[in-house]
Order: C-alpha cells, then sequence, then structure tokens
C-alpha cells in the first residue's frame, strides 16, 4: 500500500508486462496510476492525485476522500442490544466497545 495526501492506493505487478499497476482505494471515482521503478510508481501515484485534485476543482466538485472513520453495518437486533448493554455495564458508548473489539 501506498499513502500521499491522505489517499491509499494499492499495487499489483503484472509479471508479463514487467510493470506495476496501482489505483487508490476507498473512492467511487477511479485513479490509477502505473510505472516499472517504484521511483516511477511512486510519482505516478503522487501525479494521478494531484491532476485528480486539480480535475475536481476545476469542475467546482470536492474530491472524493478515502476511508472518512464512518462506518455502516447491519447488525441482528439482538446483537444491537447485547452490545449495547455490554457498552452500558462497562461505562462506555457502544461505539467504543466496537472499536474495541475490532481492534482485538
Amino acid at each position: 500500500m501506498m499513502k500521499y495526501r491522505d489517499y491509499v492506493g494499492h499495487v499489483t505487478y503484472d509479471d508479463e508486462a514487467k510493470v506495476f499497476h496501482g489505483e487508490v482505494m476507498g473512492l467511487r471515482d477511479v485513479i490509477t496510476f502505473q510505472g516499472c521503478t517504484v521511483q516511477e510508481l511512486e510519482q505516478a501515484f503522487k501525479d494521478s492525485v494531484n491532476e485528480y485534485i486539480a480535475f475536481c476543482k476545476e469542475r467546482g466538485e470536492k474530491p472524493e476522500k478515502t476511508f472518512s472513520g464512518n462506518l455502516r453495518i447491519r447488525i441482528d437486533p439482538d446483537l444491537h442490544a447485547q452490545l449495547a448493554l455490554e457498552a452500558s455495564s462497562h461505562k462506555q458508548s457502544l461505539n467504543t466497545l466496537i472499536i474495541d473489539k475490532l481492534k482485538r
């Protein structure tokens, strides 16, 4: 993985073409980049992110950000109640309890 300006890129290597391919993760918009060396790949990643931001600015749009930290999930109501009770008994928020469990 690569990081630049709060954007995260995932990279794969194409052994046949002898080139690295990358894509920024977590966006509806598609940002890709490639390079034959690590240096080329890093520069292409930065250039692609910068071009995306400039393109959005030209269009008067706000660029998407990856991984906002907000995650919506659907769970069984009984599990929801169980977790809420557990959080309350530990005097913590449901959010804090779930984060602690995910970290473990």
